[in-house]
């Protein structure tokens, strides 16, 4: 997975870290998911994926992987959530010291919170864009402040926090919501300007976290909590395109794909959200 094998099965002239406008940092954690695990098999499958996925975007006529996307060897084999935490922030301080653009795929989502604390230090005044079924604002659970169910819970106490596709919380995470960054699907589906006003709320430069659960599982079942009532596929793209276009996206990462045996769709659209994500990002 890590050798010679390209994203997409790109040729090696576009795969070299010297040459490599981006960065593909696996992040292959789940030790504190609590109840459905596999995501930290998430990244092979989606790689698999990229190897039958077509490199010409139709909507756009280019072929970003031109930019070259550089797939560094996985961080793995964690013993504890601290210890993953440490890693992940030291492991994404130093890539960001390359000046290249920086992508992370999990894991569960917990393996973000010492990526955007890199992050944050990195860019003054960043803002965070999290799309997800959850939340994820607990300080701590079961005994630990870097559990996935406090993914975005320091980002929120930092700076500017922006969650959309929201569905699924607990009581005691209300108090550290952000009323007027939050958007709850129940009011997307009658809100026609919604994406105009979640992108108001975002400030550059914008880190973006995107758990796959915000997806509905109509078409992403292969997460470890999946949501009903998510957001559909061209609804998400008309939304990222937007935040791409209109703000400065400095990085982002892709979490919480756990593969269910025999049913590729779901780390097919993995693969095709993250290449559309890069497309939005250098191709427009």
């Amino acid at each position: 997975m890590t050798g010679k094998r390209t994203f997409g099965g790109i040729p090696a002239d576009y795969a070299g870290f010297a040459e490599a406008t981006v960065l593909l940092q696996p992040l292959l954690y789940d030790g504190t998911s609590t109840w459905g695990k596999g995501a930290d098999q998430g990244y092979a499958a989606f790689l698999e994926a990229t190897d039958n996925m077509e490199l010409y975007d139709i909507e756009t006529g280019t072929e970003v992987y031109r930019r070259g996307i550089h797939l560094l060897p996985p961080r793995t084999g964690f013993g504890s959530p601290e210890e993953m935490y440490r890693d992940t922030l030291n492991c994404t301080r130093e890539l960001l010291a390359t000046g290249k653009f920086l992508t992370c795929f999990g894991g569960e989502h917990s393996v973000s919170i010492g990526v955007i604390e890199a992050f944050d230090e990195h860019y003054p005044g960043l803002s965070v864009l999290q799309i997800d079924a959850h939340t994820d604002l607990r300080p701590e659970y079961l005994g630990s402040p870097y559990n996935h169910a406090c993914a975005l819970h320091a980002a929120s106490q930092r700076g500017n926090l922006v969650q959309v596709g929201i569905r699924s919380m607990d009581a005691s995470e209300v108090e550290y919501v952000q009323p007027d960054n939050c958007f709850y699907m129940h009011e997307l589906r009658r809100d026609t300007y919604w994406m105009d006003r979640a992108v108001s709320r975002l400030h550059d430069p914008v880190y973006l976290t995107l758990d796959l659960d915000a997806l509905d599982p109509s078409i992403m079942p292969a997460t470890g909590t999946p949501e009903p009532g998510g957001l559909l596929w061209y609804e998400l793209l008309a939304f990222l395109r937007k935040v791409f276009t209109e703000r400065e996206v400095v990085g982002f990462d892709m979490v919480e794909l756990a593969p269910v045996d025999g049913l590729h769709a779901p780390q097919f659209l993995a693969a095709k959200l993250y290449y559309k994500m890069l497309t939005y990002k250098f191709e427009l």
